[in-house]
């Protein structure tokens, strides 16, 4: 017997504002490709503006997946888009056209192409109990709690990374193992990603700078669209809070901040814009660790022509 040859997936990665929803379009254009996002702050429904979703129009010229399936008072998980991404890719392929995988979130992409780690599921009651700490002790002092326990992980994390440092103090509290050591460990794999060659074309910048000024006009973009707006209505709904992954995303937690009034809106416009930068160099990093990737420079004019000629060959 001879076993079946993989078939490949294209996965159209890439920082923030690197134009990876103008080229998925211009394939929509060409091909029947079905869209799987690969976004962490896409999933949740009534956050539109601040994740820079695509619009209903855009929407209506492909199929979208994974796009306003999670409520932002619940989480969602690498694990959670394992499975939904190696689903959806079987039911599009079934259909006879073409899965295309868009998006920035490399933690997804990661558990999706390499399996995942045993890491266990986020904890409600432990949260509440780090917060409550946290509001107390400040989030310096937990990242000093962290470094007594697993101190490889500390050592990556800035003293306020009060999403990083909670995460890792809650995996310790549920296993009684430090993150890193779970993490070490050879992740858990299965036949299910067996079937596909997935095969990252990775939109990167020749000049950083010419993406930071991308990046600031998109946030101020947002905000003339109405963001704060957006956020003042989920808070308003109560059942939210600063704490929870998705007002975590970046620009909601600053806009929240100035809405708290703990800073003023010049200095959450700044802050915001930052923060999207750092986002996009953590992208950057994890594409850079990718060998593999197919690498079209986002800042050519024609790198919309060149990912559709890239996943042309492809299928």
């Amino acid at each position: 017997m001879t076993s079946r040859i993989p078939t490949p997936v294209p996965c159209l990665l890439g920082p923030t504002a690197s134009g990876k929803t103008a080229a998925a379009l211009a394939l929509a254009a060409r091909r029947p490709v079905e869209i799987v996002s690969v976004d962490s702050a896409l999933v949740y429904r009534e956050m539109d503006i601040g994740t820079a979703k695509p619009t209903v129009e855009e929407r209506a010229l492909a199929p979208h997946h994974l796009i306003d399936i999670v409520d932002p008072a619940d989480a969602y998980s690498a694990a959670d888009f394992r499975t939904d991404a190696l689903r959806l890719i079987g039911e599009i392929s079934a259909r006879g056209r073409v899965p295309l995988l868009v998006g920035g979130t490399m933690l997804y992409y990661k558990a999706l192409t390499q399996g995942l780690n045993d890491l266990p599921a986020a904890d409600a009651e432990v949260r509440t109990a780090l917060d409550a700490d946290a509001a107390r002790d400040g989030w310096p002092a937990m990242h000093a709690r962290l470094a007594a326990v697993d101190p490889v992980t500390a050592a990556r994390l800035a003293p306020n990374d009060s999403q990083r440092i909670q995460r890792a103090l809650e995996v310790f509290t549920l296993t009684g193992q430090a993150m890193s050591a779970l993490l070490a460990a050879p992740p858990r794999s299965d036949d299910a990603a067996q079937a596909w060659r997935f095969v990252p074309i990775a939109l990167e910048p020749s000049d950083r700078s010419v993406l930071h000024a991308r990046i600031e006009r998109r946030f101020d973009a947002m905000l003339a669209d109405g963001f704060v707006d957006e956020v003042v209505r989920l808070r308003e709904r109560g059942d939210l809070s600063p704490g929870m992954p998705s007002m975590r995303c970046v620009g909601y937690r600053q806009v929240w901040e100035y809405l708290d009034g703990v800073i003023d809106y010049p200095t959450m416009r700044d802050k915001g814009v930052f923060a999207t930068r750092q986002l996009c160099k953590r992208q950057l990093t994890w594409l850079r660790s990718m060998p593999e990737r197919v690498v079209v420079d986002c800042c050519d004019g024609g790198a919309t022509a060149r990912v559709v000629s890239v996943v042309e060959g492809l299928i």
